[in-house]
């Protein structure tokens, strides 16, 4: 099923669809748009994202690349100095990894170091995250890695209207853009406005009001997180759920405005524990709004280990509900 229905009201669609969706509109509404990858067109995407596109807009714009990540995403920041709109492709967040010279230091940097007369209107898309058993080298969650670097934006669409909406928004940026789509959304079912369309990607988005404490979280921990914000409800505990959709740049605004009013927070992140994004809001809050708060921030990250194929070994590497449940309720008891 696709996003294209006539009228109001909404749509039943998977998150999956939701991305094809926006492809197909961006590749409707401006012939310089592209996609290429491994595998997007005859095979549809690893993902099946793509599925049907080839038929639709032809080798030219859909358009199968060899195995190297090196090779292809140069070849879109050169479509892009050269005025077209790329959307890239890397199958796995890991497999970035070989294309990381060229994001990090072209990509990222070449405005700033021609002054301002080169942009690059470059967009990358990627499936991250664990718990679909792929073992140590296919269950990576690097966003943090990137939101490090200057020159690029990170965003990280955890529901349908953004994995809609974001993609149209990453393409009108002058600067390139990172999608990580986790991959344990692709299945993911719901509804959205048949009308949606593109969605702000500078503000962080308030998923569950709460008074007590606020639950900070991106991407494929939100789902978990609103889950025990629910459960936490039936013990009288109201969480507020913030998803921070950007990773880079971070939106303190809503973060403080939310910590400020709750008092409390657990950051939710499923990356590693040292050095990633929760370490990163931890320090912003601490740094301005220490005053404001009646315990510790805490934050629940995946174990510090390469993540583990067996299934019951993966979802003790990985953030749950119930850890975050009891996040939670230490951080309350610290307070009484």
């Amino acid at each position: 099923m696709t996003a294209h229905a006539a009228g109001g009201g909404t749509i039943a669609l998977t998150y999956r669809e939701a991305v094809r969706a926006a492809l197909r509109e961006a590749l409707e509404a401006d012939p310089r748009v592209f996609l290429m990858g491994e595998d997007v067109g005859r095979y549809g995407g690893c993902y099946a994202v793509s599925t049907g596109l080839l038929a639709d807009f032809g080798p030219e714009r859909i358009r199968d690349t060899p195995l190297s990540e090196s090779v292809f995403v140069g070849a879109g920041i050169g479509a892009a100095l050269g005025g077209m709109r790329p959307i890239v492709e890397v199958m796995t967040v890991n497999f970035s990894l070989l294309a990381i010279d060229q994001i990090v230091n072209n990509a990222a940097t070449i405005r700033h170091m021609s002054g301002g007369q080169f942009s690059i209107p470059l967009v990358i898309r990627m499936a991250t995250g664990g718990g679909k058993q792929l073992a140590a080298q296919h269950s990576h969650s690097l966003e943090g890695w990137y939101a490090h670097i200057p020159g690029i934006r990170v965003v990280t669409p955890a529901t349908l209207e953004d994995a809609r909406g974001m993609l149209a928004s990453a393409l009108a940026c002058p600067d390139p853009v990172l999608i990580f789509e986790n991959a344990l959304l692709y299945n993911e079912k719901g509804e959205i406005p048949a009308d949606a369309g593109a969605v702000d990607i500078d503000r962080a988005a308030i998923r569950r009001p709460g008074s007590d404490v606020s639950l900070i979280t991106y991407g494929g921990s939100l789902g978990k997180t609103l889950a025990a914000a629910e459960s936490l409800a039936g013990q009288g505990i109201e969480a507020e759920v913030v998803d921070l959709r950007t990773l880079r740049p971070l939106d303190d605004a809503t973060i403080l405005d939310s910590v400020r009013r709750t008092r409390r927070a657990v950051i939710v992140d499923e990356g590693w524990r040292s050095v990633g994004i929760a370490a990163e809001v931890m320090a912003r809050i601490m740094e301005q709004a220490f005053y404001d708060l009646d315990a510790p921030v805490a934050r629940v990250c995946s174990e510090e280990v390469p993540i583990p194929y067996a299934r019951h070994l993966e979802a003790a590497a990985l953030p749950q509900t119930d850890k975050i449940i009891r996040a939670v309720e230490h951080l309350m008891g610290s307070h009484d």
